[in-house]
């Protein structure tokens, strides 16, 4: 995998994991927060997405949607 490629997905994964972190959110949380929005998933599979720091850009729009972030800064 090239580094740039490792670089965006930690990036992600850090916008992500430091969104829930501010909002006090927990992985267990998310499941059903997304579950309200229509989005079904298991903790564990929501675990490893954020974890890997690779899932769609869907998905992340729908976390960022569940827990009520209307806005994202990417610096």
């Amino acid at each position: 995998m090239p580094v740039a490629e490792k670089e965006w997905e930690d990036k992600v994964k850090g916008m992500l994991k430091a969104e829930l972190k501010r909002r006090g959110v927990t992985y267990a949380e998310l499941v059903g927060k997304l579950a309200d929005i229509g989005v079904m998933d298991s903790e564990p599979n929501i675990r490893n997405k954020i974890s890997r720091g690779k899932f769609t850009a869907v998905f992340f729009v729908q976390c960022l949607e569940a827990i009520g972030s209307p806005t994202l800064r990417l610096d």
